[in-house]
């Protein structure tokens, strides 16, 4: 581990390794979403029990369970490899992951409370307070009182650093996906915005679900 909490080149490799599939001796993301999924089996590269989607989709074709098998690992396969392109922009940027997560979601939501903000990201007031001293030393963000509750600390996108410093690691990214938006019609890219919103919201639930049972886990001391 580096001094500002990023992950030295060692556990760099490691996390990589994990999310492509893992290591000797490791499971992969892959893997454990595998396990996690119903009827799933856990095995890598997305091996599956012949009858896993059944329950979901009892009147199936065979081929509409290969496309539904396909869908889920298309989206698990995203899933782990946007967590590294965060890690790797993270790491050109000179700030650690979660740092510019919630970087992400400010620049995202816009002017946002300390608490909005840790409520968003499910992490602590302290690890909160933490974060925004880190991004504000570094010039990304400014926090300033509220003018009409001074109780209240408002927290503001530095648009001039994140231009400067932010901008060029995501511009590749984004030209290549506005490549990728260019083949299809006005009416495919409604159908893809509706299905990603989608996405964003069962995530959203998600993420609140889990969250409340780790609290409730936390409180019944497992």
């Amino acid at each position: 581990m580096t001094t500002d909490g990023r992950p030295d080149g060692s556990e760099h490799d490691e996390q990589e390794e994990r999310a492509k599939g893992g290591g000797p001796g490791r499971a992969g993301t892959g893997d454990l979403a595998g396990a996690a999924e119903p009827g799933g089996t856990g095995q890598p590269g997305g091996a599956r029990d012949p009858g896993e989607l059944d329950e979901l989709a009892p009147s199936a074709s065979a081929e509409r369970r290969r496309l539904e098998n396909e869908f889920l690992d298309a989206i698990r396969r995203s899933g782990s490899i946007m967590q590294l392109l965060g890690q790797v922009s993270a790491d050109r940027i000179g700030i650690n992951a979660t740092d510019l997560n919630c970087l992400n979601i400010v620049a995202l939501t816009g002017a946002m409370t300390a608490g909005d903000l840790a409520r968003a990201t499910g992490l602590t007031t302290a690890s909160i307070t933490g974060v925004l001293d880190r991004l504000e030393e570094a010039g990304f963000v400014r926090r300033e009182r509220d003018p009409n509750d001074r109780r209240r600390v408002i927290v503001n996108l530095n648009a001039g650093r994140g231009w400067h410093d932010v901008a060029p690691v995501f511009a590749p990214v984004i030209k290549a996906w506005r490549g990728a938006a260019a083949g299809y019609s006005d009416d495919e890219l409604r159908l893809i915005l509706d299905f990603q919103r989608q996405v964003a919201d069962i995530m959203r639930d998600q993420l609140a679900q889990m969250r409340e049972r780790t609290a409730e886990d936390r409180g019944a001391g497992r």
